[in-house]
């Protein structure tokens, strides 16, 4: 993308953490947003201070888990701004504990939000966002989670992983329509994330059914190394949005993390051949 200036943004979380600080940093650029979160009062509030900076900003209550609310929300987004740019399947969920620990709406709550809100921003933006014909940029926050295997938090990483795989793919389907797509993978950003059960809907047992359980050792991947503010993580995504980047990598304290697990993967055709 050549420039952010007069383009419209949908970003989903919006009205907080890393969703907050990119549409900031887009608005900042030039652009037009739409902010949806499934919270309403941190919305408002978004909108407002969005708006008094002097940005055209539009809020839409939206819970991603519901194919519907996303629909609504894409409906809103182009009634309003006339077409869509720039999405940023953003609203996520995390829940800490071993995988035998989680119970069935615990693997529902994660997967419908984390892998299934992205997968209802493709299916509710992607048609319209081709038959306008003015390109765009769709990203999709994952997580180091999503790249190396995460002891502790099980459920969401396998979420995360979903979303890095929907993401390499979708870049290969939506090239020839001058679509690019973005993947963002952080390590620690300070964001609310870690309250997220406060936003756990009746339709999953609500924040009642997630006990507060203590990070488990696994945390060691994701707990490691700088925590970051969401701005300086918004500053890279902005980045990738115009270099049209797959992998948004903000935390140099990845790397080795992520290359040790291809260099695990890589040293297994050798030990087959031993044999």
């Amino acid at each position: 993308m050549d420039t952010i200036s007069g383009k419209v943004a949908v970003i989903t979380g919006g009205a907080s953490g890393i969703g907050f600080a990119t549409a900031k940093a887009l608005a900042a650029r030039g652009a037009k947003l739409v902010i949806a979160d499934i919270e309403a009062s941190a919305l408002n509030k978004a909108v407002a201070e969005l708006s008094s900076s002097g940005a055209k900003a539009e809020g839409v209550v939206c819970d991603v888990a519901d194919l519907a609310s996303v629909q609504n929300l894409a409906q809103q987004a182009f009634s309003k701004m006339g077409a869509v740019h720039i999405l940023f399947n953003n609203a996520g969920v995390a829940l800490n504990g071993h995988l035998v620990d989680m119970k069935h709406s615990d693997w529902e709550w994660i997967m419908k939000v984390d892998l299934w809100g992205p997968i209802h921003g493709v299916e509710a933006f992607l048609p319209r966002m081709i038959e306008q014909k003015q390109g765009g940029q769709i990203l999709f926050t994952s997580s180091i989670a999503g790249l190396v295997p995460t002891e502790g938090l099980g459920v969401y990483s396998v979420a995360k992983y979903g979303v890095v795989a929907l993401a390499e793919t979708l870049r290969r389907e939506v090239r020839q329509h001058n679509i690019g797509v973005s993947v963002l993978c952080p390590l620690r950003v300070d964001t609310n994330i870690g309250t997220s059960e406060r936003n756990r809907t009746a339709d999953f047992g609500g924040a009642a059914a997630s006990p507060r359980r203590e990070p488990q050792a696994s945390s060691n991947i994701v707990m490691a190394g700088e925590v970051m503010k969401p701005a300086d993580v918004a500053t890279v995504v902005v980045e990738a949005v115009l270099a049209n980047r797959l992998y948004v990598l903000p935390h140099d304290d990845s790397r080795d993390l992520i290359r040790r697990r291809f260099q695990r993967i890589d040293a297994t055709f050798d030990e087959q051949k031993k044999k």
